[in-house]
């Protein structure tokens, strides 16, 4: 039995959105404050009943319609028939369905949750939404307070009781008025959607209400927040205390799975003994150093004749032991002897190192909570064990390197499912789900365990939302850029899952001097979180599917890649009026789905831009250059000739090597536009193993601390400055 999906709604940004739930291990992606931690607290708050959910918590744009039943509310009359069912709430209230795929040798799990007698097997949904208790009493209590208020309030311009609205009213009352209730989904009108078509079932009859939750017994949800609070030696301010010290969590590790004294079984029988001969031997010595002190009371008359006597008995229990500042040590010797000289407390270790072994004991005490591992000896139908684990762990990648995150996300899932016991029955499940911000975890999985929040804007209202894209379905059956959007995913790191924007480009030169751009000429794009790609115009188009699903904006900065199609497709100097063609997959096959070089030239810029999919794309296009004050039309070939042409004067006055000194010495012969453009050519196209030595040179010369941008490189920046305002608008919103 296994979680297959979890359609949240009205929660927070999540308005309405599906979550693909993987057999084993699922990884939440995306930008900070796109949805990733709401989705966490969303299963917890519903499944662990974890705390409360608030009014902050309903998706913020949903009060508008909210206020409205309150505005209708205090407009009825004494005549007027009011709905008291869920059925005008149901639509904005947080609540979230699962799905879990049913064995048929499982049904029994789910007697209580069958839809219909035709039921064998298969799907099965329950809805578990944040409701009111009872409506009737709501409006009752609310209009009351409200037309109570409107004579004091009438009086005064500047008076403002409680309630001013509905949304006021519950702020103060609402986990008092609501509970979570629960109904069964009907499978057969289950249907699978892509992150833009979630339409949620809906429920005809709101009387069969389940209860708070009826899957109790069905899932086990344990979870690891973010905020695990572990002190270094000098911090004396720790206050957060999530799930203390390691040395708390081996004591109550030890507690309920290795006590010996906690039906003991043969193997158990030295430590006790052990233990035995610890306790008998410091009751000896207690008891010869307290003697002066016990026969000085009895000079005092105590004890008397009738009185107990005092007898000092200890009880050696080493789960106390670990309570001990020094109970858990670490040894920094490189030797296996057993010397606490060079041992050392566990505050004193490196946070990050605290971090994992915490980690690693809470997933191993999950585990044997889970299969009541101390109860092993009962038989298994009296054990009452929940056949899915579901296991949240929230940023496990803090205070940790690269290398060691990478082990970690490795093998999570199999210290989870590290038992004989599990190995043996088959029937029970763990599914872990893990959120985070670093894109060397999201390297290390399977592509198809991705699954990307993605920030979007409801148009109508202005308030952000989100939306899951599942990145195993994106590329549907192109099976060519599946393997190459995973192959290059792993050399780049995945960066641009955390992003608010991407930049493609062609290749080194670009990547090494667009961040000069950015910082001389575009402030706010410097201080955005931005992925550079260097990806080339022959495969930019095949991380397309990608790109449009994530709906990150992405500037796509290529090149003309001029040929002539009359030999074989030879590279040429662009020109107009020459039927040349571009060999360029990116403008032919994405945007702007131009091949001809001529119609390229002269396209507008509002015609290189898919606004509905956030993408833009620019490349190299004839402008105007001055030779000896006289202006000329020039058409750069690639990035290299462009930046020549835009820091003519810069290259004229620099001395250096490479390609910086053949551009120089071409400037300083008597040349007019035709020859310098054909000059310019012939360098680049016969140097290209000098582009990044170009670029390295001119980051690190004087003379071209001002340099200028490429016009074609600026239009696209221009861009992307705007849509990241806008999108920085849409999030001050929220």
């Amino acid at each position: 039995m296994k979680i297959k999906y979890l359609d949240i709604q009205n929660f927070r940004k999540l308005k309405c959105c599906r979550l693909d739930i993987s057999d084993e291990q699922t990884i939440l992606v995306g930008a900070n404050n796109s949805g990733k931690t709401s989705a966490m607290d969303a299963l917890t708050l519903f499944l662990n009943k974890k705390g409360d959910i608030h009014t902050t918590d309903i998706t913020i744009s949903n009060w508008i319609e909210l206020n409205k039943i309150g505005a209708e509310w205090l407009r009825a009359s004494e005549d007027t028939l009011i709905d008291f069912s869920l059925k005008k709430w149901i639509d904005y209230l947080p609540s979230i369905d699962i799905w879990i795929e049913v064995p048929e040798d499982e049904i029994y799990y789910v007697s209580h949750l069958i839809p219909s007698l035709d039921w064998e097997g298969g799907l099965i949904g329950v809805r578990l939404i944040y409701a009111p208790k009872d409506i009737e009493f709501i409006y009752k209590d609310f209009s009351t307070r409200v037309h109570n208020n409107s004579e004091l309030t009438n009086k005064s311009d500047n008076l403002k009781l409680w309630p001013k609205d509905l949304k006021d009213y519950l702020d103060k009352v609402f986990n008092s008025l609501f509970t979570i209730k629960s109904y069964v989904l009907d499978p057969m009108k289950f249907t699978n959607c892509d992150a833009n078509n979630l339409n949620p079932q809906v429920i005809d009859n709101f009387d069969n209400d389940l209860g708070i939750n009826p899957l109790n017994g069905i899932i086990k949800i344990s979870a690891i927040n973010a905020q695990r609070g572990f002190s270094d030696a000098n911090d004396n301010e720790n206050k957060i205390k999530s799930f203390g010290k390691l040395s708390s969590q081996l004591r109550e590790y030890y507690s309920k799975h290795l006590n010996p004294e906690d039906n003991p079984t043969e193997s158990d029988i030295k430590v006790l003994e052990a233990i035995s001969e610890a306790q008998n031997s410091f009751d000896s010595q207690l008891t010869d150093r307290f003697k002066p002190s016990i026969n000085e009371l009895q000079q005092l008359g105590y004890p008397g004749v009738q009185n107990p006597k005092i007898k000092l008995s200890s009880k050696v229990n080493p789960i106390s032991s670990l309570d001990h500042s020094a109970a858990v040590l670490f040894d920094i010797s490189q030797t296996d002897k057993d010397d606490e000289l060079f041992s050392l407390p566990e505050n004193y270790n490196g946070l990050g190192y605290q971090n994992l072994v915490s980690m690693v004991f809470r997933l191993m005490r999950f585990r044997d909570d889970w299969i009541k591992k101390n109860n092993r000896d009962n038989k298994l139908e009296d054990l009452h064990i929940e056949p899915i684990h579901l296991v949240l762990i929230e940023e496990p990648e803090a205070h940790l390197h690269v290398q060691v995150q990478q082990v970690f996300v490795r093998k999570a899932h199999e210290i989870l499912t590290d038992d004989h016991f599990l190995r043996e029955n088959e029937k029970f499940s763990t599914q872990l789900i893990i959120s985070t911000h670093s894109s060397h975890i999201a390297n290390e999985v399977d592509f198809s365990n991705l699954r990307y929040f993605r920030r979007v804007c409801n148009i109508d209202k202005d308030i952000p939302t989100s939306q899951v894209v599942n990145l195993s379905s994106t590329f549907g059956s192109s099976l060519d850029s599946v393997k190459f959007a995973k192959r290059y995913l792993k050399v780049t790191h995945c960066d641009l899952f955390f992003s608010d924007a991407i930049i493609l480009v062609e290749g080194a030169a670009e990547k090494i001097l667009l961040p000069r751009f950015i910082e001389k000429d575009f402030k706010s794009l410097y201080s955005s979180y931005i992925t550079i790609l260097e990806i080339g115009g022959s495969h930019a188009h095949r991380l397309r599917p990608m790109i449009e699903a994530l709906g990150i904006p992405t500037l796509v900065i290529t090149d003309l890649d001029a040929c002539d199609s009359s030999q074989k497709n030879k590279s040429v100097r662009p020109m107009k009026a020459k039927g040349y063609k571009t060999n360029n997959d990116t403008l032919k096959k994405w945007i702007p789905k131009l091949e001809n070089l001529d119609d390229l030239l002269k396209l507008d810029k509002n015609k290189k831009t898919n606004e509905e999919q956030n993408v833009y794309i620019t490349y190299q296009y004839p402008f105007e250059i001055k030779i000896d004050d006289n202006p000329s039309e020039i058409i750069p070939y690639t990035f290299e000739d462009a930046l020549f042409y835009s820091n003519l004067e810069k290259f004229k006055i620099s001395s250096g090597t490479g390609m910086i000194k053949k551009f120089n010495e071409i400037l300083n012969k008597n040349i007019n536009a035709e020859n310098l453009s054909e000059a310019a050519y012939e360098i680049v196209k016969n140097t290209n193993n000098s582009k990044a030595k170009l670029a390295l040179d001119i980051l690190f010369s004087d003379d071209f601390c001002d340099i200028n941008t490429p016009k074609y490189i600026e239009d696209g920046l221009v861009w992307l400055t705007g849509k990241l305002s806008k999108s920085t608008k849409e999030n001050q919103n929220e």
